[in-house]
C-alpha cells in the first residue's frame, strides 16, 4: 500500500472515531443512547434498588466502536522477515534499552509471528498493564456498562446514603465538562432532592456507603510517593473527580475519598433546599432499599478509551475491581487480578501475565511482549467486536495522548511515521514500554510490544525507532 493510501486508512480511522466521540457526546448530553431512550428527568417516587448480589454494573445498548476496524482491513503482502529481524536486532542492541528487553511483532491476519526477542519472558510492563486490564473489563462486563453512583433511603425515616459504584470519575462540583462526559454529583443531588421534596421531606441525616470495592486502597508494588505526587488516589468505590482536591490540578489527591464526596453532596443537596445534619459517617446501605436518585458514566467502551489514552491510573484500578465483581472475586487487588488473568485465558491470552494492580504503576508487575501482542491483535480483528475500543482508544503518534506531548516521534529514524503507528506508552524509574499497531507500508496491519525494565535513563527515543521500524517494514 502506497503512503497516500496509508494517511487514507488513518484518517478513515479517525475520523470513525470522531463520530464514535461525537455520536457519545450529543448521547450522553441529551440522555439519547444508540439503543435505547433513557429518562433524563428526576424520579418522583421511590425505586428499589437492585437486590444484593445482583450485578452493580446496569447495561445499556450501544453501538459498536469502530466496527469496520479488522485485520481484513490491512491484508496486504507480509512484510519481509529477513530485514524486518536484521533491522529491529541492531535497534535491540542499541544500550539505553539495558540488559532485559522483549520483542514481538505478530501479524493480525494470521497470528502469525513475524519477529520475537524474548517473546515469553514476564517484564515489568508499566502503563502498557492497562492493555489487559482494560482488554479483560470489556470482554467480562461489555462495551455498554456504566458504573452508576446511587442514593438510597436509609434504614430510618429522614436518612440518605450516598453508595458509591466504582466510578471514580464521578464528576463533582468544581469539575469542568470533559469527554467522556462524567456522571454528576450535582445531578444526583438534584434528583435526590427532588424524590425528597416529593415525600415531603425537608432535613436529612447523611451517611455513606463505600463497601462495593474491599481490601487495601493501595497496590503491592506502589512507591510511598504516588499518591502525595498525584499519580493516583486511594482506590475507593466512592470517589469524585479521581480523589483530586482542586481539580484539574493533577495534585494533591484527598486521604479520604469517600468522605471527601459525601461532605461535597451535602452541600449540594443544601443548594436543593435540603438540610443535612452536620455528621456525616459511613454506612453499609440495605439490601433493596429504595432508590431516591442515580446518574450513571459514560459507556465503558468510552471509558477504556480515556484510560488507555490518557493513561488514567484511577480508571484503570476501578476497572480491575469491577471485573473481579463480575467474574466472582472480591473486589480487591488480589481479587482482580485473578479475574482478570481468568478472562485473558478464556481468550486464548492469559499466559506469563502476573498482575498486583490494573495500572502498571506496581513494579511487581510482569506482562509477556507475546501476550500483549496478542491482545492488540485481537482488539483489531473482527473476530473480537467487543475490544475494539482498544484499538480506538491507542495514542496516536505525534497527536494524542501519551504520544502526543512533543517528546516522542521527534528523532530522525522516527518522526516520519508521525500518525502512523497507534501505541500505549509505559514509563517508571528505569523502565520504558511500548505496545501497540501499525500498517505496513504494503498495508499489512500488525501488533507489536517493545519492553525494557532495566533501563540506565530514558529508552523512549528507541522505542519509537522500532516502532516505526514496523510500520515503515
Amino acid at each position: 500500500m502506497a503512503r497516500h493510501d496509508r494517511w487514507v486508512m488513518l484518517t478513515t480511522l479517525a475520523v470513525l472515531q470522531a463520530l464514535t466521540i461525537v455520536t457519545g457526546v450529543y448521547a450522553m448530553t441529551t440522555d439519547f443512547s444508540l439503543g435505547a431512550l433513557t429518562s433524563g428527568s428526576s424520579p418522583t417516587k421511590p425505586t428499589a434498588s437492585p437486590a444484593e448480589g445482583s450485578s452493580p454494573v446496569p447495561v445499556v445498548t450501544s453501538g459498536p466502536v469502530l466496527a469496520q476496524l479488522s485485520a481484513k482491513s490491512g491484508d496486504g503482502p507480509l512484510p519481509t522477515k529477513g530485514t524486518l529481524t536484521r533491522q529491529l536486532t541492531s535497534a535491540l542492541g542499541d544500550k539505553a534499552l539495558g540488559s532485559r528487553v522483549g520483542a514481538v511483532v505478530i501479524d493480525t491476519v494470521t497470528g502469525e509471528q513475524l519477529f520475537a526477542a524474548n517473546p515469553d519472558l514476564g517484564i515489568t510492563p508499566a502503563s502498557t498493564t492497562k492493555i489487559v486490564t482494560c482488554a479483560a473489563a470489556l470482554s467480562s462486563l461489555g462495551p455498554d456498562a456504566r458504573l452508576s453512583t446511587r442514593a438510597v433511603q436509609g434504614a430510618k425515616p429522614g436518612t440518605v446514603v450516598l453508595v458509591g459504584g466504582g466510578d471514580p470519575f464521578l464528576a463533582g462540583p468544581s469539575a469542568k465538562v470533559t469527554y467522556p462526559k462524567q456522571a454528576s454529583l450535582a445531578t444526583l443531588a438534584a434528583r435526590t432532592a427532588a424524590t425528597l421534596k416529593a415525600q415531603g421531606v425537608r432535613k436529612v441525616t447523611l451517611s455513606y456507603d463505600s463497601s462495593l470495592f474491599t481490601g487495601a486502597t493501595k497496590a503491592p508494588g506502589w512507591k510511598t510517593n504516588y499518591i502525595p505526587d498525584g499519580e493516583v488516589a486511594p482506590t475507593y468505590a466512592l470517589t469524585m473527580d479521581e480523589g483530586r482536591q482542586n481539580p484539574p490540578a493533577r495534585s494533591p489527591r484527598v486521604a479520604n475519598p469517600p468522605q471527601f464526596a459525601a461532605a461535597a453532596f451535602a452541600r449540594l443537596l443544601a443548594r436543593q433546599g435540603i438540610g443535612v445534619s452536620k455528621s456525616i459517617r459511613p454506612a453499609k446501605a440495605a439490601a433493596g432499599a429504595a432508590e431516591l436518585g442515580k446518574v450513571d458514566s459514560a459507556p465503558l467502551f468510552s471509558l477504556v478509551e480515556h484510560t488507555l489514552t490518557a493513561s488514567d491510573n484511577d480508571l484503570a484500578e476501578a476497572l480491575l475491581r469491577h471485573v473481579a465483581i463480575k467474574e466472582g472475586q472480591p473486589a480487591t487487588y488480589e481479587g482482580g487480578a485473578k479475574a482478570v488473568i481468568a478472562v485473558l485465558q478464556r481468550l486464548g491470552v492469559g499466559q506469563n501475565i502476573a498482575l498486583s494492580d490494573g495500572s502498571g504503576l506496581s513494579i511487581r508487575n510482569r506482562i509477556s511482549p507475546n501476550a500483549l501482542a496478542k491482545i492488540l491483535a485481537m482488539s483489531g480483528s473482527a473476530g473480537h467486536p467487543d475490544l475494539h475500543a482498544i484499538a480506538s482508544g491507542m495514542p496516536i503518534a505525534g497527536f494524542s495522548g501519551t504520544l502526543g506531548n512533543g517528546r516522542r516521534f521527534t528523532g530522525a529514524d522516527s518522526k516520519d511515521q508521525v500518525g502512523l503507528v497507534r501505541a500505549k506508552t509505559g514509563t517508571l524509574n528505569n523502565i520504558n514500554t511500548l505496545a501497540g499497531m501499525a500498517t505496513t507500508k504494503d498495508g499489512r496491519l500488525v501488533t507489536f510490544a517493545f519492553l525494557a525494565d532495566r533501563v540506565p535513563a530514558n529508552a523512549e527515543p528507541v522505542l519509537d525507532r522500532l516502532a516505526a521500524t514496523v510500520a515503515r517494514s
